[in-house]
């Protein structure tokens, strides 16, 4: 969450100065709406790769923790199976 903050952080503290930066330049009303407007679909698009670039790192970790997962799961199902086998061996072994 930390990255993720600081991320958005970054890219609103950018677009906040392109405005300001642009609110007060020396031009007409017209141009300084076309340039917020140019500035904030840059902005967007540079947030949209960024936020598409942190999914797939959280992806990526997600498949990584599945896999250890399934590992685990095997390796235990395993082992139980042995117990079991091993406790029935015992059970026939037994005199009662």
């Amino acid at each position: 969450m930390k990255t993720s903050s600081t991320l958005l952080g970054i890219v609103g503290a950018a677009a906040v100065g392109a405005v300001i930066g642009v609110l007060f330049a020396p031009d007409k009303g017209s141009k300084t709406r076309k340039k917020i407007a140019d500035k904030s679909k840059d902005c967007s698009e540079d947030f949209k790769g960024k936020f598409s670039d942190l999914v797939s790192s959280l992806s990526e970790s997600g498949k990584e923790m599945l896999e250890n997962g399934k590992a685990k799961y095997n390796e235990m199902k395993t082992e139980a199976r042995q117990g079991i086998h091993e406790a029935g061996n015992e059970i026939k072994n037994s005199t009662i």
